[in-house]
């Protein structure tokens, strides 16, 4: 393997010069001698980079001339292939990460001229809002989607490299300022807020008090008081429900198409009780509740006894109830004021949107103190609320844990005179 300086005038005299890399792999030609391969570069430092790569490769048997490389999007079809064992809203996240952000800019590229430095070049543009080659103007990705499509084309060359069309994954190398964006990524995150993300008490005794349907009173109990995931409310049996142990099992959620699949993760499948006035309200709703070939299946299903959607859930069921106990926010114009209707009075939406909210309440009410909660510790809270790790209970929930007033202990170890 070596590298070697080529130099040459063009037709108007200008001297050029490039750097070549020649090397040989144990393919053999049809003469029966080792194929030779040549890769030119611009610049000195570009090209024992890749001769350094290349002897790496070599020696592990996982070298892919460029000759026989495939392009991105080839490897980004292969890739999808094989995540048929995936769920189907996981994969369709894969492609839209695909059409939309990795393949207008580097499907065309072949994976042996995928490079750091153009890795990180796309990562900028994605965040900056370049438009791809050929198409018109682009918006800026938020750096969570950024982290997301780099996480995909990650495992796209993952994927490649298991395949034998690439010899090693150039985002796994992608090693600058990582740090940094950790601490930015960090910084960026917000805290859960009691009254910004996560119902007061007094606001979810108003939902309550207001919810006068039998069916929504015993979801919204069934959300904070059990913290189920909505997907889990929306896949949950009368069969899971054992009303003499006063208690529910997790088994199954439902996905954004309504197919029954198992929960989240394998620490998902848990059992949580049910507190007494929660339980009344499951009983008083299964008395009612449709039933799906004469019989009832799911506890809280749509009118046909089959699966409910998730935006029926909220647009239906979470979003009204909130107006209805007054649980709102002033709707704000483009300058931030508060908008009007013809007649002067204030128009308002709902506080708090999402059903995830009423989870994190049931976390909230969870490690709170008696009387006013269970007084649970966090390793209790992440096998209750059905989390993969504790790290991520910790990560979400630690800061809500209330905290004892050290004034006492304060005054007397400041000691008479301060």
């Amino acid at each position: 393997m070596s590298i070697r300086k080529r130099t040459w005038k063009t037709e108007s005299g200008e001297e050029r010069f490039a750097y070549i890399v020649q090397y040989s792999t144990a393919e053999k030609d049809a003469r029966g001698k080792r194929r030779r391969h040549i890769k030119t570069f611009d610049r000195k430092k570009d090209a024992e980079d890749f001769q350094a790569q290349v002897r790496v490769d070599l020696k592990k048997g996982t070298h892919t001339p460029a000759s026989k490389s495939i392009t991105v999007e080839a490897a980004g079809e292969l890739w999808i292939d094989g995540c048929g064992d995936l769920e189907r809203s996981t994969v369709d996240q894969y492609r839209q990460h695909l059409d939309y952000h990795i393949n207008p800019y580097l499907g065309g590229l072949k994976l042996s001229a995928l490079t750091v430095a153009i890795a990180r070049d796309w990562q900028d543009k994605l965040r900056n809002g370049a438009p791809a080659p050929g198409h018109g103007a682009a918006e800026p990705r938020s750096a969570a989607m950024v982290k997301k499509v780099t996480t995909s084309l990650s495992s796209l060359l993952s994927d490649a490299m298991e395949r034998g069309k690439v010899g090693h994954n150039v985002v796994r190398s992608m090693t600058a300022n990582r740090r940094r964006k950790r601490k930015v990524e960090r910084r960026q995150k917000r805290k859960l807020v009691i009254g910004r993300d996560i119902p007061e008490p007094g606001e979810i005794d108003a939902l309550l008090l207001h919810t006068t349907s039998d069916r929504w009173r015993a979801f919204f109990l069934t959300a904070v008081r059990c913290g189920l995931r909505a997907s889990e409310l929306r896949g949950l049996h009368w069969q899971d429900i054992d009303f003499k142990k006063s208690e529910l099992h997790v088994r199954q959620r439902a996905d954004r198409y309504n197919a029954i699949g198992n929960p989240k993760s394998a620490d998902s499948q848990r059992v949580v009780p049910i507190p007494p006035k929660t339980l009344v309200a499951l009983r008083e709703w299964k008395a009612q509740c449709p039933k799906l070939d004469g019989r009832q299946h799911f506890v809280f299903p749509n009118g046909s006894g089959n699966v409910e959607t998730h935006s029926n859930i909220i647009e239906r069921g979470l979003i009204p109830a909130w107006e209805a106990a007054g649980v709102t926010v002033p709707v704000l114009d483009a300058d931030g004021k508060p908008t009007h209707d013809k007649d002067g009075r204030a128009i308002v939406k709902a506080k708090y949107t999402g059903a995830h909210s009423l989870r994190h309440h049931f976390a909230s009410w969870c490690l709170a103190r008696p009387p006013i909660g269970l007084g649970l510790n966090l390793k209790e809270l992440s096998e209750r609320i059905g989390h993969a790790s504790i790290q991520i209970t910790i990560d979400t929930y630690a800061h809500l844990i209330p905290r004892a007033d050290h004034a006492e202990e304060l005054a007397a170890a400041e000691g008479k005179f301060g």
